[in-house]
């Protein structure tokens, strides 16, 4: 009993420093400030929380701001919103695609993916749901290496920017960053099981429609 207990508090700490490792070396020379990331097809916004009143929290709003630069520099063509719609109530990539409208971006160029349940839902259900073949991938810094890392081992040629503005919330941020540490073990696991989307679902053209318009 005291063998199996010694070894299972080994094993945690080594299993997430193995895989921050990993994500972080995985990620290397692919994540960019924006003025200089490659330039993409298409940028995925990952979700975050969005507030009852359907407005996005400071997070998930500094995420998209980012996507509206990216698309006004020319690096993208299209704008994918990927999050969790959990519930009728419940919606962020219909909040997040009414944020970029309300603010000039043409609504035929986003595209709205209600199955992002989690990272690895996201990357898997852009590349095998929506077509999406290579992408910047936008999320906060403390995030965007195990967003790079899990799209590119799902078969996205991803490279990602990172939020760094809202550092300003101090706790939020601090949770965040601490949270990656085991969020990196999920991450090795789902990409070496290749286990499918919550909700994989039919192929959807709104991708192809939006970069074809």
């Amino acid at each position: 009993m005291l063998l199996g207990v010694l070894a299972a508090s080994l094993l945690l700490p080594v299993s997430v420093v193995g895989s921050v490792v990993w994500v972080r070396q995985s990620a290397r020379e692919h994540v960019f400030p924006l003025a200089d990331v490659p330039a993409a097809p298409v940028a995925l916004v990952l979700g975050a929380r969005v507030y009852p009143d359907g407005t996005p929290a400071a997070f998930l709003a500094a995420r998209l701001g980012l996507a509206q630069e990216l698309l006004a520099a020319g690096k993208i063509r299209a704008i994918l919103v990927s999050g969790d719609h959990r519930s009728w109530a419940y919606d962020e990539p219909g909040a997040m695609s009414r944020w970029l409208v309300e603010r000039g971006v043409p609504a035929r160029l986003v595209v709205q993916d209600h199955a992002g349940f989690d990272t690895y839902d996201s990357c898997s259900r852009a590349r095998r749901v929506f077509g999406v073949d290579r992408a910047i991938v936008v999320t906060q810094s403390f995030h965007v290496e195990r967003a790079v890392t899990v799209c590119r081992r799902v078969g996205l040629d991803a490279v990602g920017v990172g939020d760094d503005s809202v550092r300003r919330f101090e706790r939020a941020w601090r949770w965040g960053g601490f949270r990656e540490n085991f969020a990196a073990v999920k991450a090795v696991y789902d990409v070496l099981s290749g286990r499918d989307p919550v909700f994989l679902g039919p192929a959807e053209p709104g991708v192809r429609d939006a970069l074809a318009g």
